[in-house]
């Protein structure tokens, strides 16, 4: 392999980037700056889940967030490390996370603050003493024109049509940052050797059909009776063949594996949670931009998550997500029944 050759397949998400940046006008190095504090801080959090069984940062922090969910001390680390490189990139106005009960204003008063970033710092972080993947999702909005300074909530409280880029990382047996501003899907493995998330999943498209639902199917009884529908339709083959199930129980996991082999991800509502479980702003909302910059669709069982208008910071929401002959299936069981 020639040098040329060599040098045309060696790209960093920072070049990767700089490049995507050119579809945001005026932005002049600001995105690039901005998107750094998230590979930066997500290289810190990889760093301590790799060394979690070695040092004293696995278990119960002991505190209770907003969410009524017991912390974890890896949970802790990682809103703290995502919030501080992130609030000294002067593009960013607003910080939201999982871990806050609000939102959290930086640079206040700076007119060059344009940008608030949304995350759930480290999804699925009780699996962590378990050696199971966990992850960190992200959306990233732009204020809107009339929205004050001192007006967080008017910042993120917008639908996920309105995110500029979203993205997630998963700690599993690499690192990979999968993300998008709009114009296709790429992914990214960080190479510990060099440092650096090199390009190793080139604008993504989702399967047109792919073998796996994925699913807590201990609760089925509790969903709305059309996924149990949909889930037995699956299973017999209805669809050509016969489906099998994976379900690792991280997030992040479960739709990575669904973004690179199709199939379908779902987490309805169910009879104690009615409003579903995952949050709106900063878990479907990513998950589903990628989804559908991939070729794929994500819904809330009847509509398309990306055109829920929020109406707060951690409102939750169900979720169902696939490949285009999986949803088409759902969708023509739901209008039988939704």
């Amino acid at each position: 392999m020639n040098q040329t050759s060599t040098a045309q397949q060696i790209l960093t998400v920072q070049q990767h980037i700089l490049q995507e940046q050119k579809r945001f006008p005026g932005a002049s190095g600001e995105f690039s700056w901005l998107l750094s504090g998230i590979t930066l801080a997500t290289k810190l959090i990889q760093a301590k889940v790799r060394r979690a069984g070695l040092t004293d940062i696995i278990g119960e922090q002991g505190e209770v967030n907003v969410q009524g969910e017991v912390q974890q001390k890896l949970d802790v680390y990682s809103n703290d490390v995502l919030a501080h490189c992130l609030s000294v990139r002067e593009s960013i106005g607003v910080l939201a996370s999982e871990e806050n009960e609000n939102p959290i204003i930086v640079h206040k008063g700076s007119e060059n603050a344009k940008y608030a970033v949304i995350f759930d710092p480290l999804d699925g972080s009780s699996n962590i003493d378990v050696g199971v993947s966990v992850g960190t999702t992200f959306s990233i909005m732009k204020r809107p024109e009339d929205a004050a300074l001192n007006d967080p909530e008017k910042w993120i409280l917008q639908p996920g049509s309105a995110q500029v880029a979203a993205g997630y990382v998963v700690y599993g047996s690499s690192t990979i940052l999968v993300y998008s501003v709009g114009n296709g899907v790429h992914g990214f493995t960080l190479d510990p050797a060099v440092g650096a998330f090199m390009l190793s999943h080139p604008n993504i498209k989702m399967p047109k059909q792919g073998k796996y639902y994925s699913v807590n199917e201990a609760y089925r009884d509790t969903f709305p009776e059309q996924y149990g529908r949909y889930i037995d339709s699956l299973r017999r083959g209805d669809l050509g063949k016969p489906y099998a199930s994976r379900y690792i129980g991280s997030m992040v996991a479960d739709v990575h594996r669904t973004l690179l082999k199709g199939g379908v991800f779902l987490y309805p509502e169910t009879k104690s949670n009615p409003d579903g479980k995952l949050r709106l702003l900063y878990e479907a909302n990513p998950i589903a931009f990628l989804v559908e910059q991939a070729g794929g669709q994500a819904l809330d069982g009847t509509g398309r998550i990306l055109d829920i208008q929020p109406d707060s910071v951690h409102q939750r929401t169900p979720i169902i997500l696939g490949s285009p002959t999986e949803m088409e299936a759902y969708q023509s069981i739901c209008s039988q029944q939704c």
